[in-house]
């Protein structure tokens, strides 16, 4: 009988021991399921960037800020992300007529002494309104060089675009000349990373191309690296099931200095607009840039016969932002990892 109590009080002291530790086991709470408060809680590079919100609001100090509706944090079950959001119209910087909530490199730097930027992310929404025959439709800008001397042009622009009704869209990079004298006749030559360049139009305004067999969808995860090294560029982009894709260009020497060097690309995109430049020998020598990165909507709501390339002719709703959001007219996108620091040497 003692033997039998014995027994049973051990098979019981085993079985609560068991017990214990399943609970401990399922109620411990995975780090990354913790939701972060503030953008710098995901990306702590954040004291090195101030931003231009899409309704104006500016910020130079994002260590423990956030603003709804433009700039937060939000959880997709796996990881913390940043969301930039802005609507396709509100409040402009004095240099541009479209929306963005964006942040700048406080640092400026010239192309001889380099940057790196890089940058994880998902384009989770774009304007689904616009006009198909304007290259600027349905797109938005996740990543800059951007000039901040002489015409401050823009050495890069990375886009996300997508025509309604497909499931994918394209990501190209766009290099825009430091023209030589006026600044009337700059002009972008788009190169495709996957999917279609900023070429491929609609042959009428709601009348849209084969989607890209190639294309990235809306919230498919996607990386850019961006590395100025001693006046080159260097580029590579990344994601799973692509074939990365690398690029070169020098931001210190044009390929564009004489009226037979224009791309034919730009022959046939810009002719309508009469943009037909040449570009500084030396291109971006000298000037200084800094990088800019988040959601710089492309989609506005001016007359596309002002300007068949920037021009798209979205709905705006009179400007009202809680109108567009709900209607579909904005740009949103999300990173998670991203840094910034000087510019290293290529690996060969």
């Amino acid at each position: 009988m003692r033997a039998y109590i014995f027994l049973a009080l051990l098979t019981c002291c085993f079985n609560c021991k068991n017990n214990t530790s399943k609970d401990i086991q399922t109620t411990t709470i995975p780090q990354n399921t913790v939701h972060k408060q503030y953008p710098s809680d995901v990306l702590p590079f954040m004291d090195q960037w101030k931003i231009l919100l899409g309704d104006g609001t500016r910020s130079d100090d994002l260590v423990n800020y956030k603003k709804d509706d433009f700039f937060y944090v939000e959880n997709d079950g796996d990881y913390d992300w940043v969301v930039y959001k802005t609507p396709n119209s509100g409040i402009t910087s004095p240099n541009s007529g479209n929306t963005r909530s964006e942040m700048g490199q406080k640092k400026h730097w010239k192309p001889m002494e380099g940057g790196k930027l890089t940058g994880t992310l998902k384009v989770q929404h774009v304007s689904t309104t616009g006009d198909a025959r304007v290259a600027a439709s349905f797109a938005v800008v996740v990543g800059q060089i951007h000039g901040t001397e002489g015409h401050e042009n823009e050495p890069l622009k990375i886009f996300y675009k997508k025509f309604p009704g497909h499931t994918k869209g394209s990501v190209f990079w766009n290099y825009e000349i430091n023209t030589e004298g006026s600044n009337d006749k700059r002009w972008d030559f788009s190169t495709a990373v996957w999917g279609y360049d900023m070429s491929v139009l609609g042959s009428t305004a709601h009348t849209y191309p084969d989607e890209p067999e190639n294309g990235i969808a809306l919230g498919e995860e996607f990386s850019y690296e961006i590395n100025v090294y001693r006046g080159i560029m260097y580029l590579k982009f990344m994601c799973n099931g692509h074939e990365t894709k690398t690029f070169t260009k020098n931001l210190i020497k044009s390929e564009y200095i004489k009226k037979e060097d224009i791309p034919q690309q730009i022959t046939n995109l810009y002719a309508k607009i009469g943009r037909d430049g040449t570009e500084k020998p030396l291109a971006y020598t000298g000037e200084l840039q800094n990088f800019k990165q988040g959601a710089y909507n492309q989609t506005n709501g001016k007359k596309p016969i002002t300007n068949m390339i920037w021009s798209t002719g979205s709905n705006t709703y009179d400007g009202d932002i809680a109108k567009q959001y709900a209607h579909g007219s904005y740009a949103e996108v999300w990173f998670r990892n991203c840094t910034i620091g000087e510019g290293v040497k290529p690996e060969i």
